[in-house]
């Protein structure tokens, strides 16, 4: 009885080290978007956003904190975050989904779909964004870029401002996952 004890114990210590383990984490993610208009284009970088990624299962989510996106021109960073995102009311983006197309065991590039949710603004959608990870050394780069609809996730954009302003922005995500 003593013998099936100490083996349930250390099969049970194993599965929680090994599931340990199998976590990735990015604490400063960089988001950068691009908006191209008439008028101007609009940039701007975020370093600050946080993912997991748990390979075995290949369950990602991240977090963005939509304040913390810096723009060349402090009245944009202003407008983009008073006006049109509206931080106060919606803090942070998200996403919640599992890759597919990712074999653990490969050292080599492999290009990604992560399916899942998106939630930005308020607003949850069912998406799908292709991308590409990589193995190097002990840890994961995660990159992608898509399109982003602003009517999607109800950007409201002035009619005045329709050429300074694109309906849809490029999003570039780059993560850097160390195991924990």
């Amino acid at each position: 009885m003593i013998n099936k004890k100490i083996y349930f114990v250390l099969l049970l210590l194993i599965t929680l080290t090994q599931a340990r383990a199998q976590k990735f984490v990015s604490e400063k993610g960089l988001i950068t978007f691009f908006s191209h208009a008439t008028i101007e284009d609009i940039k701007a970088d975020n370093n600050k956003a946080s993912a997991l990624f748990y390979p075995a299962n290949t369950n990602i989510a991240f977090s963005v904190p939509v304040n913390e996106f810096h723009f060349a021109k402090s009245l944009m960073q202003e407008h983009f975050n008073d006006k049109y995102l509206e931080t106060e009311l919606y803090p942070n983006s998200t996403f919640q989904g599992k890759l597919t197309g990712y074999d653990p065991a490969l050292d080599r590039e492999q290009h990604v779909v992560a399916k899942g949710k998106l939630t930005m603004h308020g607003v949850t959608k069912d998406v799908e964004i292709p991308g590409m990870i990589e193995k190097l050394e002990n840890k994961l780069v995660m990159k992608s870029t898509f399109i982003v609809k602003l009517q999607d996730y109800k950007i409201q954009i002035p009619q005045l401002l329709w050429q300074n302003i694109a309906e849809q922005v490029e999003v570039t995500i780059n993560f850097t996952f160390k195991p924990q």
